[in-house]
């Protein structure tokens, strides 16, 4: 009966303006009409320990969906083993003009041009503050984009939100942000780093940091990433976010600007995963995200070298019954082959880089 509300549910929201939908799906999360597993589903196969943190199993919310925290007591029981909410900016910001989100339905796909619309960091850290127990919730953290010192802003949001997360992702590679980018720089990127790492090691509950990169970075730049992360240090990375590129998908839609998700990034994100994993050499997890739709494609996100995944585009088209269903699938193919987890992770990394 559920899976027949969900299937409506999706509909009824595909017949909408795709911000409209992906508004009133936050609103049904925090009202409570949207049916979830209830919590995690876990084994001794799927647990495992990331940077620090204890999971019940690898799949999490990637950040962007819930930008302002509204809906985290819902989103703790869909299923994941952890939720990444934001991203938090030190200011408000209304984001760049409408329409910015574009549902690409033919290709499973989305973009979007959002531009870190959220409320502030303030308003954000009070409701993480407020969430009730259970798995671990992490902060995505960026830029205002009319800040003069843009590296600043990040060490800003840790010190004013930090401390109400679990763990916290900087992220220098939103396309959505004018020249956020350039953040991904071997220099700029150790600098804005240094910055980060002291606000959070003032912290009480000291959360670890994770940087996000973009899947549009060649090997060299991958290198240099690489070379920062471990000398900062900080305590994961997360590949990738979304694409400027546009192979994979319908002409018409080529056009709008804004970062590309979804099915067509499965394959770029999973390569860049894959060479990232070859320079840090085992030294910093890494969580895999990008174009994850079904167990078969978290299966190869962890060969490739992901400690846990990340799902977000794919919930458009599949609905929160995904999280669960993808924890489910993981853990029986796991038992047929007699692997855990570790066994996995990184087995087919000469396949993918």
């Amino acid at each position: 009966m559920s899976g027949l509300v969900e299937n409506l549910g999706l509909r009824a929201l595909h017949l909408l303006q795709p911000e409209t939908a992906h508004d009133l799906s936050i609103r049904a999360l925090e009202t409570g009409l949207v049916p979830l597993a209830g919590g995690p589903f876990t084994s001794d196969r799927l647990r495992l320990t990331l940077a620090g943190l204890r999971l019940d199993n690898p799949v999490g919310l990637a950040a962007g969906y819930d930008k302002n925290a509204r809906a985290l007591p819902g989103l703790m029981k869909a299923g994941f083993g952890f939720v990444e909410v934001g991203a938090a900016t030190p200011r408000p910001q209304p984001g760049n003009p409408k329409p910015r989100l574009f549902r690409l339905t033919e290709d499973r796909a989305i973009i979007n041009r959002f531009g870190f619309n959220n409320e502030g960091a303030e308003v954000i850290a009070q409701r993480l503050a407020k969430r009730p127990a259970g798995i671990p919730v992490g902060l995505n953290i960026g830029a205002n984009k009319d800040s003069a010192d843009k590296s600043a802003d990040f060490a800003a949001v840790v010190r004013m939100a930090g401390a109400a997360a679990d763990f916290l992702t900087v992220n220098v590679s939103s396309p959505n942000t004018e020249k956020l980018r350039d953040l991904q720089g071997s220099e700029a990127l150790a600098a804005l780093l240094d910055g980060v790492i002291a606000a959070r090691n003032a912290l009480p509950n000291r959360p670890p940091v994770f940087v996000k990169i973009a899947p549009d970075l060649d090997d060299a730049a991958l290198a240099d990433i690489a070379a920062v992360a471990l000398a900062a240090p900080v305590d994961g990375l997360i590949a990738t976010n979304t694409t400027l590129t546009r192979d994979g998908i319908q002409p018409r839609h080529a056009g709008e600007a804004g970062g590309l998700s979804g099915e067509p990034l499965f394959r770029k994100s999973t390569h860049v995963l894959a060479k990232l994993c070859r320079q840090i050499d085992g030294k910093l997890p890494v969580i895999g995200v990008g174009g994850i739709g079904s167990a078969e494609q978290a299966w190869q996100k962890i060969r490739a070298g992901a400690t846990a995944i990340q799902i977000y585009s794919a919930l458009i088209y599949q609905g929160f019954s995904l999280a669960d269903r993808i924890a489910r699938q993981l853990d029986e193919r796991l038992a047929r082959a007699g692997m855990t987890l570790q066994d996995l992770t990184g087995s087919g990394i000469s396949d993918w880089s």
